[in-house]
């Protein structure tokens, strides 16, 4: 067909145009998927680790890729082979494949014989075994003039930091707190003789509450610890639950300084409490900085 003959745009089309037109659509994407301490976004092709960039050369990221969009799924090797190279392309598939597949490895530090991510299936191909969280955004095409809604959300966004700082931040937190366990339990004899000489308050029942909010808080807290440590992709809804329990946990804990009061006086008790109180509001907000999972 010759120049002159070529079609002329509906205007109509493309401004009010159907539901099918691509210009139209706001199209769900993942813009990124996290696994473990890595985050991997198909549209800038990065592979971050802990907000950290890691090298890695396209076909790797590309296999990558294919099996994040199929976790616990075989991934086979002739499918691999389409998306890596064309058809008409004369390449030794099977060589350029594995070291695509090593340098993989080597990016993710995982191991072949004992992998943490990319499992092989002899004369099958690959399967990716770690949890994957596909990050859905809605992104408006270009040219298109339908209205944008406003954004609404329920929670403010989080501030962007390195995760394996926001988890040493909450380990350091519980650390602290089994520290404050530990010291109480060592000196109930003292909690008590405090409490009736300053605040005319029954130590028995001063030392009945410590014995009772130690032996549900150091469980909680190694919990929370080992969870951290290992990097738990379900520690963010599990601690959704556990709030409930910890919060009036450790606001009760919060007035512990208060027996510290001979030693320290009542001005530096008074601002280790009020730090105290607002160390659970920031424990549930690194919960949900290093482990966001998207609101339904």
């Amino acid at each position: 067909m010759s120049e002159g003959f070529l079609p002329e745009p509906n205007p109509s089309e493309s401004k009010a145009g159907s539901p099918g037109t691509p210009a139209l659509r706001r199209a769900a994407a993942p813009s990124r998927y996290r696994f473990g301490l890595y985050e991997a976004d198909p549209r800038t092709g990065e592979l971050l680790r802990d907000g950290a960039k890691i090298r890695l050369q396209e076909q790797p990221f590309q296999v990558l890729l294919a099996l994040l969009e199929r976790p616990n799924e075989i991934v086979t090797r002739e499918e691999l082979r389409v998306r890596l190279w064309p058809s008409d392309t004369f390449v030794d598939f099977d060589h350029g494949l594995n070291t695509a597949i090593n340098k993989l490895r080597d990016a993710l530090r995982d191991s072949a014989s004992n992998p943490r991510f990319i499992e092989t299936l002899a004369r099958r191909g690959y399967r990716f075994l770690a949890p994957v969280e596909a990050v859905e955004s809605a992104i408006p095409q270009p040219n298109s003039t339908a209205p944008q809604a406003p954004i609404t959300g329920s929670e403010p966004a989080l501030p962007r930091a390195r995760r394996g700082t926001v988890r040493t931040l909450f380990a350091l937190s519980q650390i602290l707190y089994l520290s404050m366990y530990i010291a109480a339990l060592a000196h109930l004899h003292q909690a008590d003789a405090i409490s009736e000489r300053l605040f005319a308050v029954n130590g028995t029942w001063v030392v009945v509450a410590v014995i009772v909010t130690c032996a549900v808080g150091i469980p909680l807290r190694l919990y929370l610890l080992t969870a951290i440590a290992f990097d738990y992709a379900g520690l963010g809804a599990n601690y959704r639950r556990l709030f409930a329990v910890e919060f009036p946990l450790d606001e009760l804990w919060a007035l512990a300084p208060f027996l510290l009061v001979p030693k320290i006086g009542f001005g530096l008790a008074f601002a280790a409490i009020a730090a105290l109180v607002y160390l659970p509001f920031s424990q549930r907000t690194l919960v949900r900085m290093a482990y966001f999972a998207p609101q339904k």
